[in-house]
């Protein structure tokens, strides 16, 4: 185990100072953002505000309705192939990610849905724990 001796900040300790803005009302800033891939050319355009793949967060309802506002939701992972027969064509596809676990069974629900779906940009790996080494080869197998 590695202990680390620097100072630690919580949300109690930051304090948010906005700068000067030339913007001289509300209604004239836009949180519509740009954001390019590192390991590919893709680039989101949107706003960076996600609905996480949680049970009964990351529906298709959710994002449907998020998708409105240019806002993107990370679907739970236990979608099927079925399921997304039934909403597929009302999903816009630069505001939605199929989510995956790494065990078996999530890998090969997973690919029968990027197989049967090709237009599908963004994919979202849920583990516990990013930093192991399963994640990484999962993530080494999907690419």
């Amino acid at each position: 185990m590695r202990i680390e001796h620097d100072l630690k900040l919580g949300f109690e300790n930051v304090l948010l100072r906005p700068k000067r803005s030339s913007l001289g009302s509300r209604k004239e800033v836009t949180l519509e953002r740009e954001i390019p891939f590192k390991h590919s050319r893709h680039r989101f355009k949107g706003i960076p505000i996600m609905a996480a793949n949680m049970d009964g967060v990351g529906t298709f309802e959710m994002a449907l309705k998020m998708q409105t506002y240019k806002l993107f939701t990370c679907l739970v992972k236990n979608y099927t192939v079925a399921d997304f027969k039934q909403h597929i064509t009302r999903l816009e596809p630069n505001f939605f990610a199929v989510s995956t676990g790494i065990n078996a069974d999530d890998y090969e629900n997973f690919t029968a849905i990027m197989t049967a779906f090709p237009q599908i940009k963004y994919i979202c790996i849920d583990v516990a724990n990013g930093y192991s080494e399963r994640f990484g080869d999962f993530v080494a197998k999907v690419r």
